[in-house]
């Protein structure tokens, strides 16, 4: 376990893992990094891997947090690594991610990014944010798979079978129900940092940009307009994946990760 402190004193956690190259992990919403467990196992024997249990899936921290406050956890856990680091993000851990190179570039020697939901146009929760206003309604009246189901059909972009599902699942689920807050604050924190693609072509650090063909289309249209204005962006498609592929594919997400940390970690 890795443990330091932020500048503003908060408690920084992540799971540290392995040895070699380091890989520090920025796990994707309603998760505290054990979704990567798979993708880990994968890396470990290669690379040391660490796993930040993001600031704003802390059940035991005062919320919700803003991405800069995220941004600083990052940053302390990358000071007390001390090391050459490779970030890998998923979904908004990507846009903590691409933040996090902005904030200190010269701490990262690349970034792989799985579907960051930038905002490259209306807000993730729709005008007025009245996706998180239903979803809140929801929290409020004690059902948070309806909640869920709302982020997933309206935000993410999955069918409507399948946010039901998913809905259900977490609503029996004791470590993910309570989370289902944490995701809309989430959302929200996006949709208040806006539109960054200006702001992101000044990255000059090297980036993969990852996606899966199977994943809902606004994401890879998210990827492309990181790709227009990031200098030193290349694109890689996982076919037959979606946004869950280090679940469903962790060998397939590994070899991508290790692949690109040789070409940038030495």
């Amino acid at each position: 376990m890795l443990i330091t402190t932020a500048p503003d004193g908060t408690e920084v956690r992540a799971t540290d893992e392995g040895r070699g190259p380091v890989l520090l992990i920025l796990h994707p919403g309603l998760d505290d990094g054990r979704s990567w467990d798979k993708v880990a196992a994968q890396l470990t024997p290669r690379h040391r891997v660490v796993r930040l249990h993001r600031r704003q899936y802390r059940q035991d921290l005062p919320g919700p947090a803003t991405i800069p406050q995220e941004v600083e956890h990052v940053v302390a856990a990358a000071r007390e690594i001390g090391s050459p680091i490779l970030l890998v993000g998923h979904s908004s851990g990507a846009v903590v991610a691409l933040e996090s190179l902005l904030a200190a570039p010269g701490m990262f020697t690349g970034a792989v990014l799985y579907e960051p939901p930038v905002v490259i146009g209306p807000p993730l929760g729709g005008p007025g944010g009245e996706v998180n206003v239903r979803a809140r309604q929801a929290i409020a009246a004690g059902r948070p798979g309806r909640a869920l189901r709302i982020f997933i059909r309206d935000t993410v972009g999955l069918p409507a079978w399948m946010a039901f599902l998913a809905g259900v699942f977490t609503a029996l689920s004791p470590r993910l129900r309570p989370l289902v807050p944490h995701q809309i604050d989430d959302n929200e924190a996006l949709d208040r940092l806006g539109v960054r693609l200006d702001a992101y072509a000044g990255v000059e650090t090297p980036v993969l940009l990852l996606g899966g063909d199977r994943s809902p289309a606004h994401l890879g249209e998210r990827l492309d307009a990181l790709a227009r204005v990031l200098p030193r962006a290349e694109r890689v498609v996982l076919h037959g994946q979606g946004h869950s592929a280090h679940a469903a594919a962790p060998a397939e997400v590994a070899a991508v990760i290790e692949s690109f940390a040789a070409r940038t970690t030495g």
